[in-house]
């Protein structure tokens, strides 16, 4: 082992948690850009400019300077001065970095049948030492395929969505009475940071759309079970990063400190969900002995075992990765740090961060917000009641979730195996290397879009079909047969919020400045913002 990668060894030894988030080594000066290429014109893979050769020199000076924490403003900064396609190195892993949406388009014409990403190589170890079932997020080839194609009509389909869309709608509901009446004690105004109460919608949510039941996290006095869930889920996603760079075996057969925190949070998460599904299963069981089961949604746990075409370690297997998607993917996108995957996230990943960024960036742009709240109003006198028709009436409320996800992508990279060589911006890219979309930059360039900076829903509802690529613009959920599995839970759960405070509150901040992000395996505010809310 050389004496960086040591170096880094030794760094995970020490650290119980990453000492902030993911940075990188200041780019190399551009050796590469200008290169002769063969006969046809093509260049080398080789040619492509890139960031420095030694991946434990960079990650060692990552490491040193912080930058984990700060990954998708250098991803930004390295474009900048090293053109639309980079290549990298950190620690053991070696990619190559785009962000215009011709390439990506490029990109998903070779991903083959079977798309490829990454393997979470902390997750799988964990499995493999505790001689659990893998979930879709830690297959590949056709063992993925068969287990996610089963999943998709349970979460994907639009007959699914029809069926889980009133549990989502009950929950947003719930949370508006909950945080109205707070309001209302408060004198008719409230000025808090809502993450905490958001954390917890998208927990409530997705619960009961994964369990068909609900954890009662709105009432007074939590449940110390739901708390310690949620604790365990932010350690495990607080402890990911680091270890996706290290050589997760060595450090759990030395017993590492930060491989132990590792290991005991995602032990609870399993503990956890396998009381959740015994509950399901026995509830199913007894409904179907006594005769009484009826047509009533029993949540997608029921669904599955209901079908029987899972069994019942692969259930588990996949609801606990769902269940924790469904926590800091109530904050997160089961993502990859610092190739953060957007592709493994589920229900909230796209849920409680991204809600945080949607109520600033609605307080702080007032014109928009009424905007907004007058067609979700129209739309829902309209549908009487109907979630799914008063969802289809706002199309600037879908539209100011893709520009919040445009704008403060949750995962910050999109990963996928070409199956054959490609040619990504006059380079040759071997079969097999792994390309990852960069998000943060390609929401914010102006090379992709008008006026990047402006948080506009609207620009959404233009037509840009002539344009190369134009349909790979909006990535937050991937893309193709790999995309999210949780995207129309996640989806429409922070629509359906977002309607129902809209039809509440007035919401305001007192300062309109950006906010600060940083990468903790998720993109999030720096500082979550204090968002007042005002009873209408």
């Amino acid at each position: 082992m050389s004496k960086a990668a040591g170096a880094c060894v030794r760094a995970g030894l020490r650290l119980g948690a990453p000492s902030r988030a993911l940075a990188v080594a200041v780019p190399a000066p551009g050796e590469g850009r200008r290169g002769a290429g063969g006969e046809d014109g093509v260049r080398s893979f080789q040619e492509i400019p890139h960031t420095g050769r030694s991946g434990w020199i960079n990650l060692v000076q990552v490491w040193r300077e912080d930058g984990f924490r700060l990954l998708h403003k250098r991803m930004e900064r390295t474009f900048q001065n090293l053109g639309p396609i980079y290549r990298e190195k950190l620690g053991t892993q070696s990619s190559v970095n785009i962000m215009l949406p011709g390439d990506v388009a490029q990109l998903y014409r070779s991903e083959g049948p079977y798309p490829r990403r990454m393997i979470l190589q902390p997750w799988a170890t964990h499995r493999e030492t505790r001689q659990h079932s893998k979930g879709i997020f830690l297959k590949n080839g056709e063992e993925w395929r068969s287990d996610r194609l089963l999943l998709n009509k349970e979460v994907m389909v639009s007959a699914a969505v029809r069926r889980f869309l009133p549990l989502l709608d009950q929950v947003a509901r719930d949370f508006c009475r909950m945080l109205g009446d707070r309001v209302e004690a408060a004198g008719g105004g409230l000025t808090l940071d809502p993450s905490p109460d958001l954390f917890r919608f998208a927990l409530e949510a997705s619960c009961h759309v994964l369990y068909g039941e609900r954890v009662g996290l709105f009432s007074s006095s939590p449940s110390l079970e739901s708390e310690k869930f949620i604790m365990a889920v932010e350690r495990m996603l607080a402890t990911t990063p680091p270890l996706l760079y290290l050589p997760t075996s060595l450090l759990e057969r030395v017993g590492a400190s930060l491989w132990t925190q590792h290991a005991a949070a995602w032990d609870h998460i399993f503990s956890q969900a396998e009381s959740s599904i015994q509950r399901g299963f026995r509830r199913l069981s007894s409904e179907m002995a006594a005769g009484t089961k009826t047509d009533q949604y029993s949540g997608v746990l029921g669904q599955l075992l209901e079908k029987g075409q899972l069994s019942q370690d692969l259930i588990k297997a996949n609801i606990t990765e769902l269940m924790a998607g469904a926590v800091d993917t109530v904050s997160v996108g089961l993502c990859v740090c610092g190739f953060v995957c957007v592709d493994v996230v589920l229900p909230c990943p796209q849920t409680a961060v991204p809600l945080q960024f949607a109520l600033f960036e609605l307080s702080r742009n007032v014109d928009v917000q009424d905007s907004v709240r007058q067609q979700v109003k129209a739309s829902w006198a309209q549908a009487g009641g109907d979630p799914h028709k008063a969802l289809q009436g706002a199309p600037l409320l879908k539209g100011t979730v893709k520009e919040i996800l445009r704008l403060y992508p949750v995962g910050i990279a999109v990963q996928r195996y070409p199956v054959r060589d490609i040619i990504l911006h006059n380079y040759k890219v071997p079969a097999g290397t792994m390309v990852q979309v960069c998000l943060y930059p390609l929401g914010r360039s102006a090379e992709v879009f008008d006026k990047p900076l402006t948080f506009d829903p609207g620009r959404w509802g233009v037509e840009r079909g002539g344009e190369e690529g134009a349909g790979f613009r909006s990535l937050a959920f991937g893309f193709g047969a790999r995309q999210c599995v949780g995207r129309r839970i996640a989806d429409n759960e922070i629509q359906l919020c977002l309607m129902h405070i809209l039809l509440n509150f007035h919401l305001s901040v007192s300062s309109s400045q950006d906010l600060d992000t940083k990468v903790t395996l998720i993109l999030q505010p720096e500082t979550p913002p204090r968002i007042t809310f005002r009873k209408i």
